[in-house]
């Protein structure tokens, strides 16, 4: 239970990487460990071939254009679900070479048992940051609408009370009841639903986006977002 006990506040002091998605949770933990350490860059898991985060299946060009907009570079590996862990421990060691004390999650719900951020950044030699941890739900989500964060809905489940029309509908107050009220956790943390954000108090500017074509896949929905360059 010791080592348990420093979670939420595990970047106090140190400089950390951040286990980064692109989405609302990955980033308040973020904004919120940038208010207390200092940030050397962004983990962000690829699927095999590269082509889309492990995470959120956003391309890499978005992904890039978050972490500039920061002001972070990013550490990155293409991984099966089979080399996930080997590899993203790689990263962490790579992290740890060129400076970072801790590793920061976004993460509300994990056990103190078994928890495999625990397990990762104690083979790494490195504390675990995560400032979300056991926080409730709402008073989340709402921190995040509140410091005024945007982002859109991009993947949801349907078969856990999402519809295809919540995909593109940005996290306001006003939706976050919506949520509530149609028995849905405004934090999606039973995987309703997953986020992009393309501004807030992190960005030096706004990630301008364009709305693609809704894919379907069993129970899942998808808007992909494609960055608007030039």
């Amino acid at each position: 239970m010791k080592e348990t006990v420093n979670w939420k506040n595990g970047a106090h002091g140190h400089k950390f990487i951040a286990s980064f998605s692109g989405g609302k949770d990955s980033t308040l933990a973020l904004y919120k460990s940038m208010q207390v350490g200092e940030p050397i860059g962004l983990i962000v898991m690829m699927e095999e071939e590269g082509k889309r985060s492990r995470s959120h299946g956003m391309p890499p060009k978005l992904i890039r254009a978050q972490a500039e907009s920061i002001g972070l570079p990013v550490y990155t590996a293409a991984a099966s679900w089979e080399d996930y862990e080997k590899e993203f421990i790689a990263l962490l060691k790579q992290a740890k070479h060129e400076g970072a004390e801790a590793l920061v999650t976004g993460d509300l719900d994990m056990p103190v048992q078994d928890c495999w951020h625990d397990k990762v950044t104690q083979i790494a030699s490195l504390k675990l940051g995560m400032p979300l941890w056991q926080m409730d739900h709402l008073e989340a989500v709402e921190e995040f609408v509140n410091l005024g964060f945007i982002s859109i809905v991009v993947t949801v489940n349907l078969s856990l009370g999402m519809k295809e029309e919540d995909l593109g509908r940005a996290l306001t107050h006003d939706y976050i009841q919506e949520l509530l009220a149609r028995g849905i956790d405004p934090c999606g943390e039973g995987g309703e639903f997953h986020t992009t954000v393309i501004d807030g108090p992190l960005f030096k500017h706004p990630i301008p986006v364009r709305k693609g074509s809704i894919v379907r896949n069993g129970e899942y929905a998808f808007l992909p977002l494609e960055l608007i360059e030039g």
